[in-house]
């Protein structure tokens, strides 16, 4: 029996309807779901710029685009993957740590059930909740994270600096299956950069992925996290101001929309048990809305790896 897809736009146009992920039905119940969409509209742990509250609104927006059939594995999605948008978690705004509290909870919800979240945020400090309701199902994870920074800065306030530092210490990541990559920008001395290496990160700076090549570090970053579980996280930083302007901490020297999807579709085989992609501040858009767009991509690659996996 066929599971749940996308509305078809030759029966209701793309434009039309609510505003779900590709437009995938609107569900909590979760019979018969293999993945969902969610959305975590929480900024308060940004220290920049703010906005990113709106993130999942616009990314959704701009997914309407999206078609079922993905050519680059000639693979049509829903035809073995049936998946659902499961609205937004519910955070109170402005408070951190009771936000945090209430991620984790319901996420925890979601996963045991068997059903892969794709979570979209929301500022980079969600992903720590995220962590530890899916340690508590599956163990420490292994992390790979395509990001212009560690976040690993070692402060006692949660922010999006302070993610996977503070996971790593609470145990929630493999490290020695862990990669990082795209890290560059100005930074406040030489340890922020020597942190991650000095916890057991695997590390390719944004010079050192140009150094070796796309295919090069994709096969890396695969051949670490090995068979075990692994949690990928997207901040949308990673791409270049050029293709992403809206971000809450903007570096230049970051990587073209190709590249970004290169990398991504680079992982297939590797055992993901969630998804995140973070970041995205939509007041900070071109009018073309071009960093929702390309998150609604990324996001798209994320569903075709779980697709691709069944095949």
């Amino acid at each position: 029996m066929k599971g749940y897809g996308p509305a078809d736009a030759t029966e209701s146009p793309r434009f039309s309807g609510i505003r779900t992920f590709m437009r995938l039905p609107y569900l909590r119940d979760l019979s018969g779901v293999d993945f969902v969409v969610v959305g975590v509209p929480f900024d308060t742990g940004a220290t920049f710029r703010v906005g990113a509250r709106f993130g999942p609104e616009a990314i959704r927006s701009a997914s309407m685009l999206l078609r079922p059939y993905n050519p680059e594995w000639e693979l049509p999605v829903f035809d073995v993957l049936s998946g659902a948008d499961y609205g937004d978690l519910s955070v109170v705004a402005g408070y951190l740590p009771e936000s945090h509290e209430k991620i984790t909870e319901q996420l925890l919800s979601i996963l045991d059930g068997d059903v892969t979240p794709i979570v979209l945020g929301g500022d980079h400090s969600i992903t720590l909740p995220e962590l530890r309701a899916v340690a508590q199902r599956f163990g420490p994870v292994a992390l790979i994270q395509f990001d212009a920074h560690g976040d690993v800065w070692p402060d006692e306030f949660e922010t999006h600096a302070t993610p996977f530092w503070r996971a790593a210490q609470e145990g929630l990541l493999d490290l020695g299956r862990s990669s990082q990559i795209g890290l560059r920008g100005s930074a406040y001395d030489a340890s922020d950069l020597r942190r991650s290496f000095d916890m057991g990160f695997q590390v390719f700076t944004a010079r050192e992925v140009r150094r070796q090549g796309l295919e090069a570090v994709a096969q890396a970053v695969k051949e670490r996290a090995g068979s075990g579980p692994v949690f990928l996280t997207f901040d949308m930083d990673f791409a270049d101001p050029a293709y992403a302007p809206a971000v809450g901490t903007p570096e230049v020297g970051g990587f073209t929309s190709w590249e970004c999807q290169y990398l991504v579709r680079g992982l297939r085989g590797v055992n993901f048990v969630a998804f995140d992609l973070v970041e995205v501040s939509p007041p900070y858009d071109h009018p073309g809305a071009i960093t929702a767009l390309l998150a609604a991509n990324i996001a798209y690659e994320f569903i075709s790896l779980l697709a691709v996996a069944r095949c």
